[in-house]
């Protein structure tokens, strides 16, 4: 059946032999895979699995957890809790670090995930999936919170599953990015979209614009001129796409191209940014940067931002390479005072004058 396909485990082999605990990461990556398998059965169920519903429980986040959540986070746990290749493991769910169980020495990674990203649209069938990231463990301690805060850039692997008419694995081990698509029937998963790259130019956004109010400027700016279309300064019509699931939204641009945006906004002072640093941001930042794409916060390269909390939260910008750019761009000249022409009430969508760029 496999004859001329690689499977995950055959890419792992082949795409790690040159590291010299390459053997650790991708049995860790398999237990990942395995425990991704568990929950695309959890949630495939539906109704009929009878886990639908609020769990009656909140996370550390203060937001009500469903019976899925806790059943994803816990079979995450389960499935790479035992056998020594990780040090430690961190969710969303859980506000410290979880130990790891074992009787040897502890393993040479740190494991950091979103058990189930978007699962308040589990009971609208609407596609969800699950966020994980690899970092490595320098000590042989056991590890505490800080260990957990690196930047982006020290992601040894990432990627993402998404639960949807087929169930996808997405990874990145630093050498490009790339789709493995779930054989239900053997329970492999099969390596069907490789090295994918998204588009540098692109005439889709992904954003909720219900908050447009709280938006800055820079972003104000991009929005508005994407929704004037041909008749505006782009010169050309953009689609807008909002699904409210970031796996199911980013997973949209990575196959076709785009830009997703949950920027910074003023609904609340005390936070930056809606998603979280290191269980969402980082390794979705990484999977798109390894696909030719870019990750920002609007202000900087979004993999340079050293964490300073284990549930830190961003503004995340991050799709085709180009429009990243002209996004930064407009954040910069927002910093300078330079974009006060598009500020004018004459620069309107629907003003008389409209701003060259």
């Amino acid at each position: 059946m496999y004859t001329g396909r690689t499977t995950l485990s055959k890419f792992l082999i082949e795409h790690l032999q040159d590291l010299d605990d390459g053997g650790q990461l991708a049995g860790l990556l398999v237990d990942v895979a395995a425990a991704v398998k568990t929950i695309a059965a959890l949630t495939g169920r539906g109704a009929l699995g009878g886990h639908h519903g609020d769990a009656g429980s909140e996370n550390v986040h203060g937001e009500a957890q469903t019976k899925l959540d806790v059943l994803a986070d816990t079979i995450m746990i389960e499935h790479c809790n035992w056998n020594g290749l990780v040090a430690g493991m961190a969710s969303e769910e859980n506000e410290q670090p979880i130990p790891v169980e074992t009787d040897g020495p502890v393993g040479r990674y740190l494991l950091v995930f979103d058990p189930l990203d978007g699962s308040s649209n589990v009971a609208m069938n609407v596609s969800v999936g699950t966020i994980f990231s690899v970092l490595r463990h320098a000590s042989s301690e056991t590890p505490v919170a800080a260990d957990f805060l690196q930047p982006g850039v020290r992601q040894v692997a990432a990627g993402y599953a998404i639960y949807g008419p087929a169930t996808m694995l997405v990874l990145t081990v630093g050498k490009g990015t790339h789709g493995f698509t779930l054989d239900r029937e053997v329970g492999n998963f099969v390596l069907t979209h490789p090295s994918i790259a998204i588009p540098p130019e692109t005439s889709e956004f992904a954003i909720n614009t219900s908050n447009e109010r709280f938006w800055e400027p820079p972003v104000q700016r991009y929005v508005t001129e994407c929704k004037a279309g041909a008749t505006g300064v782009r010169e050309r019509d953009f689609n807008m796409r909002w699904i409210a699931s970031m796996v199911a939204d980013v997973h949209r641009i990575l196959m076709r191209g785009g830009v997703f945006l949950y920027p910074r906004d003023f609904r609340d002072p005390t936070r930056p940014g809606r998603l979280r640093l290191m269980y969402e941001a980082n390794p979705i930042a990484f999977v798109v940067e390894q696909a030719g794409g870019a990750a920002s916060t609007g202000r900087m390269r979004l993999m340079e931002v050293v964490p300073e909390d284990m549930h830190q939260r961003i503004p995340v910008i991050l799709g085709s390479r180009a429009e990243i750019e002209r996004i930064e761009r407009y954040h910069g000249e927002y910093e300078q005072g330079t974009d006060k022409p598009y500020r004018s009430p004459l620069f309107k969508e629907r003003s008389l004058y409209r701003a060259e760029v």
